[in-house]
């Protein structure tokens, strides 16, 4: 079906602007970058992905299913994303909240044109229909801009908070009682911050944001007027033939100036009780999750609470690991673990639930999923955080964080921790909340 072309080719950050410069003429995008960030588990430095030959547009409703069925049948390339609310064909649950955004539940496309990127080459994919433009665009690519010919990002967006702070803080100490009577032990509390009758350069804003941030699963996504600009530093789950890994991130703490006082920071981190116990419990979630399409025996904790350090923050991560059959179908694993632990909480169910009573808007894309699929099933996706998400036929411009509430939570400090998850964002739209 493809058309297979390898060169030669560093990626700079000027070829990085020029390919997705070049890729803006097409209504479906996607763009995955690791940023050089080291990680154990990198298969590519970044993919581009343009130009939809058949795609999968979807409710929640049997969204598995449809998903299922659109990779089976393609047994292609299939790039796109899942929504936070995939939950509602996972479970019997809904999403009655507030939704500015209107993004279908699910969407996946089969693109004409895709470019793999390593460390010293890139291998060129085309269906065979479009294999003699291949040349041409190589060209074209390099004839293109480095430095975008859009406007300017709006210096004044006017950002809200949808959740005050007030608000904010009375919702933790609702689910406080939650947890003291046994309901949940943890729960990742999430709020949006948004703008409305705005319009922005999501090129642009997305470049900014990932100078800023450099995360290991970035993502610049476009499908006709939605776009996804994302500053992920977490992988969901990613599977290699018959192994499948899930890397959840629980644990946050500030990059200080100070190099001495920024390594006792992460040093601190990895010590503090309340962030480990946020983590171990999420771990356990997920090796329950993935018990459930594992092969008997062989669910493994690779890493537990390990500090990884990025460009704003000290996180913590685990890795866990398990063993599937080679026939396993992909999707029907994405199905049994989704949606992520991480924000979610424990026990799952019970925690979606508190989330949707609790928080004021409709969580959508945000901690949800981009990622791909390969011919052969293989899959990787990330969990949509760090992320401002936009949509421009409505204008209207969103991005969320949360943190982890557990017995030992002060209320104050969620609130400040969410603060600084929003550093990034805030920064790139250019206002102070």
């Amino acid at each position: 079906m493809r058309t297979v072309k390898k060169y030669p080719f560093s990626l700079t950050e000027d070829a990085k602007t020029r390919f997705l410069n070049w890729a803006q003429q097409f209504e479906e995008v996607i763009w995955l970058d690791s940023n050089n960030y080291s990680q154990k588990h990198e298969t590519y430095q970044a993919i581009l992905a343009v130009d939809a030959f058949t795609g999968l547009k979807t409710d929640f409703k049997n969204a598995f299913d449809n998903l299922k069925e659109y990779q089976a049948t393609t047994a292609d390339w299939i790039f796109g994303y899942l929504t936070y609310d995939l939950k509602n064909d996972v479970e019997r649950l809904h999403s009655n909240n507030f939704d500015g955004l209107g993004f279908p539940d699910l969407y996946f496309f089969q693109p004409k044109k895709l470019f793999f990127f390593s460390e010293n080459s890139v291998e060129i994919l085309y269906l065979n229909m479009v294999a003699d433009e291949i040349e041409e665009d190589w060209i074209a690519i390099f004839e293109t801009n480095e430095k975008s010919d859009s406007p300017e990002i709006s210096k004044s967006l006017g950002i809200k908070i949808r959740t005050t702070k007030d608000s904010y803080i009375q919702k933790v100490e609702e689910v406080l009682e939650h947890i003291k009577r046994g309901d949940i032990y943890e729960v990742n509390i999430c709020q949006e911050f948004y703008s409305e009758d705005v319009e922005i350069n999501p090129l642009e804003t997305f470049l900014q944001l990932n100078k800023i941030s450099k995360p290991p699963f970035s993502v610049f996504l476009k499908l006709n007027t939605l776009f996804a600009l994302s500053a992920s530093p977490e992988r969901y789950l990613k599977r290699t033939e018959n192994t499948v890994i899930s890397q959840p991130i629980k644990g946050t703490a500030k990059r200080l100036g100070n190099k001495e006082e920024d390594v006792k920071m992460a040093q601190q981190l990895v010590k503090d009780p309340k962030e480990r116990s946020e983590n171990i419990m999420i771990t356990d979630l997920v090796r329950n999750d993935l018990s459930r399409i594992a092969e008997k025996g062989s669910v493994v904790v690779d890493e537990l609470c390990k500090i990884y350090t990025f460009e704003q923050v000290h996180q913590m991560i685990s890795t866990i690991s398990c063993s599937v059959p080679q026939n396993y179908s992909s999707v029907e694993i994405l199905r049994n673990t989704y949606p992520m632990g991480s924000m979610t909480g424990a026990p799952k169910i019970s925690a979606m639930q508190i989330i949707e009573e609790t928080e004021d808007a409709k969580r959508g894309l945000y901690s949800g999923a981009i990622g791909y699929f390969s011919p052969s099933g293989d899959f990787d996706f990330n969990v949509v955080i760090r992320s401002i998400l936009y949509n421009a036929s409505k204008k209207y411009v969103s991005f969320s964080v949360g943190s982890a509430i557990t017995i030992n939570s002060i209320p104050e400090k969620e609130y400040e921790e969410c603060l600084l998850k929003a550093k990034a964002m805030r920064e790139v739209l250019n206002t102070s909340l």
